[in-house]
C-alpha cells in the first residue's frame, strides 16, 4: 500500500519520508475549490512552485506529487513549470471525459507519471472507457468532491453503498492500479480506520492519502510509529464480510446523523 501525504514545508516533508511515507504532494489546485467546497470544512491548500522547487530539493526517496489544477487554458505553461521543478508525478483532479484523460496524457507526454484523480459524477459514469484509455498509469478515486456531486451527506457512503466497488471492478478488469479516499491513524475516525483499511484490502486497492488526522501528531517519532502501525495492521488476518458490515453499519448512522443537522 502506497501512503501519500500532503505536506509543503520541507522539513516536515523529510519527515515523512524517513516515517516511511512513500509520496510527498504539494498541492496546487485551487481553481474552482472554493466554489465546489463552501462550508464544508475541507481544507483548501496554498501550495506554490516555489514549494514544489523546496520539497523537491529536500526528498531523496519519496516520490514527489504535485496535484495541478483541472485543465484550463494554462495546463500546459502550468505542467511545464511543475515538470521543470522536478516532479516524479502529476495528479489531474475534476477530469470528465476519456478526452480529458488523453489530452493530459499528451501535454505531460511521458516527462512525468500522472494519477488521475477521478471525483465527478461525468468521470464516474465514464469509467469504463476511460480505464480504457492507453497509458494511464494509476487512478485515485476522491471521495470529497464526488461525493458532493452525487448529493450524498457523508464520503464514505461511497464506499458502503457500492460504488467504489463498482469502479475497482471495473479498473481490476482493466489492469489499472487504483486507489480510494484517505485514512486515518488507526484508532481513530468517525469511520474507524481499522474498516477503511479492510475495504482497501478486499478491494485490491493499493494507496490512500494519509488525511489530515496526521496532522495532529506532536512528533516525529509518534508520526513514525502511527505510519508503522498502518502498515503493521495491513499484514494481520481480517475478517472482510463483518468488517464490510460494520463499516455499513457505522457509515449509515454517520450519514444519518449528518442529515438531521442540515
Amino acid at each position: 500500500m502506497k501512503f501519500i501525504y500532503i505536506e509543503a514545508d520541507p522539513e516536515l516533508a523529510v519527515a515523512a519520508q524517513a516515517a516511511g511515507v512513500d509520496c510527498i504532494m504539494v498541492d496546487l489546485e485551487i481553481n474552482g475549490k472554493e466554489v465546489r467546497q463552501p462550508n464544508k470544512n475541507t481544507v483548501i491548500s496554498k501550495h506554490s512552485l516555489d514549494d514544489v522547487v523546496a520539497v523537491r530539493g529536500a526528498l531523496s526517496a519519496a516520490e514527489l506529487m504535485v496535484r495541478v489544477n483541472p485543465l484550463f487554458g494554462g495546463t500546459k505553461a502550468e505542467v511545464d513549470a511543475v515538470i521543470a521543478r522536478g516532479a516524479d508525478r502529476l495528479m489531474l483532479p475534476m477530469f470528465n471525459h476519456p478526452d480529458d484523460v488523453r489530452m493530459f496524457r499528451d501535454i505531460v507526454d511521458g516527462r512525468a507519471k500522472v494519477t488521475y484523480l477521478m471525483e465527478t459524477p461525468a468521470a464516474l459514469a465514464r469509467l469504463p472507457a476511460i480505464a480504457e484509455v492507453d497509458g494511464v498509469d494509476d487512478i485515485l478515486l476522491g471521495l470529497n468532491d464526488l461525493h458532493l456531486g452525487l448529493g450524498l451527506d457523508f464520503m464514505f457512503e461511497l464506499v458502503a453503498d457500492g460504488v467504489i466497488e463498482y469502479a475497482a471492478r471495473v479498473l481490476r478488469d482493466h489492469a489499472v492500479p487504483f486507489g480510494f479516499g484517505g485514512i486515518a491513524r488507526l484508532g481513530h475516525g468517525r469511520l474507524p480506520a481499522e474498516l477503511v483499511l479492510s475495504e482497501h484490502l478486499r478491494l485490491g486497492s493499493t494507496q490512500t492519502i494519509l488525511s489530515r488526522d496526521f496532522r495532529q501528531i506532536p512528533d516525529q517519532a509518534t508520526f513514525a510509529a502511527e505510519v508503522t502501525k498502518l502498515r503493521g495492521f495491513l499484514t494481520e488476518p481480517m475478517d472482510f464480510a463483518a468488517n464490510q458490515a460494520e463499516l455499513v453499519r457505522i457509515t449509515r448512522a454517520i450519514a444519518t446523523e449528518i442529515r438531521a443537522k442540515m
